[in-house]
């Protein structure tokens, strides 16, 4: 058994390049997370929440270009208060029953020298915005990809406005392990 490794850039690039990591790649909803963390009460109390209902895949072409999309259910999120998910999947925040999903729609994967810069867009309730972030790709040589990430984004873009006496921060961080394996 191979054992998992995070890739350098000069790596990576090798491995897209040779076409050893050409084809389909699935997400492995099990192993895979997506978390929030925002602050609310002027920033001083942390929420932190997972949604427990992912999807995607990926595809790497012979010219090594790296394509995909992560699909997260609003309706999944919990954050281990009942109350709060009931008014978090409300109009005031995903309106999950009109919106179901949250889609990144990946664009490019570019190595970098310690990480790679993550590019593409990221749809809330139909509002889609250009999104980058850095992460890092493990490669586990058992047909594994795993992928993971922290970007910051502001709700207020996307139209999540709600703020109950300005108590709450309209930034949230996004942690994502993603893990893809090939079909």
């Amino acid at each position: 058994m191979t054992t998992p490794a995070q890739q350098t850039s000069a790596a990576l690039s090798a491995q897209l390049a040779n076409g050893s990591l050409v084809g389909n790649w699935t997400l492995d909803p099990a192993r895979s997370t997506a978390t929030l963390r925002s602050k609310s009460m002027w920033g001083l109390v942390p929420v932190k929440g997972v949604f427990r209902d992912l999807d995607g895949g990926g595809t790497v072409s012979p010219e090594g270009e790296v394509s995909g999309r992560i699909e997260v259910a609003t309706g999944s999120v919990d954050t281990k208060n009942a109350r709060r998910d009931t008014h978090l999947r409300s109009a005031d925040f995903f309106l999950s029953e009109e919106h179901p999903v949250i889609v990144f729609a990946l664009a490019k994967l570019v190595p970098g020298s310690d990480d790679v810069t993550v590019s593409g867009t990221l749809t809330v309730r139909e509002r889609s915005l250009p999104i980058t972030f850095p992460a890092t790709v493990t490669l586990t040589g058992e047909g594994e990809a795993l992928l993971d990430a922290t970007a910051e984004v502001d709700r207020s873009e996307f139209g999540l406005t709600w703020n109950q006496l300005g108590l709450s921060s309209m930034k949230t961080t996004i942690t994502v392990h993603a893990v893809f394996t090939r079909n």
